[in-house]
């Protein structure tokens, strides 16, 4: 999972030695840099300091809230005078995920912080949607797709799936047939498009934004994939659906392994 770090030099060291290697980070010096990484990278989680552009000020935070609700903001900060107006405002719009650097930034407190924030992440909460479908699956195989499903665009083939879990391809085509689900490559592409459906409900992102951030080399793909596994085209299915009946309609009318072996067989 990839994290933000709209944050001082000396602060994101600090990130970098509490939550690698397991979590990436990406660093944004300024702001614009923020808001074009969070545009074009799988970000889901963010530590934004309100002293970045120099003066402190919750500006620059509450208009990343605004456009990007689904991304977990968290505060990462010096105490200084200035902060607590700055707080109020903030945790008024929702933002209450604070850091007080020299206080509670140990490394442990550090990664607790990004492995509680990375539970209620997007990409976290389409697994937990979606892992009842594929539980059919032996763990291996099960682990493998769970994997793929939070990191889009890393694993996309059955070749690559057979080898993450160490298995032949031969293998990987007859358990996933055994349990009744579609291919790999059809499961992850399905599961893309649900992913894509929730970042899309972001005033921030565009289409093309979302594209790139799944891994996509192009925003025409994401539109076949959208009208393949939902029957609608990216910007039908971000004002036609909710989040649930965006899953509802891939599980039951495609993972659900009763279904798809009907229709292979129609």
């Amino acid at each position: 999972m990839l994290v933000l770090a709209a944050v001082s030099d000396l602060q994101y060291q600090r990130l970098r030695g509490a939550v690698a290697p397991r979590f990436m980070l990406a660093r944004a010096p300024t702001w614009d840099v923020a808001l074009e990484t969070i545009r074009g990278r799988p970000v889901e989680i963010a530590f934004v300091d309100p002293a970045l552009g120099g003066a402190t000020s919750g500006q620059e935070i509450e208009r990343l809230h605004l456009h990007f609700p689904s991304l977990r903001l968290i505060l990462y900060t010096l105490m200084t005078p200035q902060l607590a107006r700055v707080l109020l405002t903030l945790g008024q719009c929702g933002i209450r995920q604070v850091v007080l650097r020299g206080v509670d930034d140990h490394p442990d407190r550090l990664r607790e912080f990004v492995e509680a924030e990375s539970m209620h992440a997007a990409s976290h909460r389409l697994v937990d949607q979606l892992t009842p479908a594929i539980a059919p699956l032996p763990s291996q195989l099960r682990w493998v797709i769970e994997d793929a499903i939070r990191n889009p665009g890393m694993v996309q083939t059955i070749q690559q799936v057979a080898a993450q879990a160490r298995i032949d391809r031969g293998t990987c085509a007859r358990q996933f047939a055994r349990a009744g689900l579609p291919s790999p490559r059809h499961i992850l592409a399905a599961a893309r498009v649900l992913y894509a459906h929730r970042l899309l409900q972001d005033p921030g992102f565009t289409i093309e934004d979302v594209a790139k951030r799944l891994g996509y080399a192009q925003a025409k793909t994401l539109q076949q994939h959208a009208r393949k596994y939902l029957g609608l085209t990216a910007g039908e299915m971000k004002l036609s659906l909710t989040p649930e009946q965006a899953t509802e309609r891939i599980v039951h009318g495609f993972l659900t392994p009763a279904r798809h072996s009907a229709a292979q067989a129609s």
